[in-house]
């Protein structure tokens, strides 16, 4: 399974981006999937994740401003980050995960300058 993700990039405070992230899993529909982020010194946190009935979950560092969804017909799950912070600044990585088997993608950078 490959996850290629894609959207990154330099913003200004304030400013937003959508994240792409699209599977080559055979069984996309059935899978739940998340976003991470790892910023400089930190660890990797979860940053939202939506289930195979699309309910989603999102940490507090970030509700109301971004939104996870899912298009299954392409394979693809989106982040949606409005009002971007410079503590937002981070690598942000898609996670697929499907009876308890896991995948990463490689990865996006997303920069906030203040």
């Amino acid at each position: 399974v490959q996850l290629q993700a894609s959207g990154g990039g330099l913003v200004q405070t304030g400013g937003s981006l959508r994240l792409a992230c699209t599977s080559s899993h055979a069984f996309f529909s059935s899978t739940a999937l998340a976003w991470y982020r790892q910023g400089p010194g930190y660890q990797r946190e979860r940053v939202a994740r939506i289930t195979i009935s699309r309910r989603t979950e999102y940490a507090d560092s970030v509700k109301g401003r971004f939104t996870i969804s899912k298009d299954n017909a392409a394979k693809t799950v989106y982040l949606d980050m409005n009002d971007l912070r410079p503590e937002d600044t981070a690598v942000y990585y898609c996670h697929q995960d499907r009876a308890g088997r896991e995948y990463w993608g490689q990865g996006t950078l997303v920069t906030v300058s203040s």
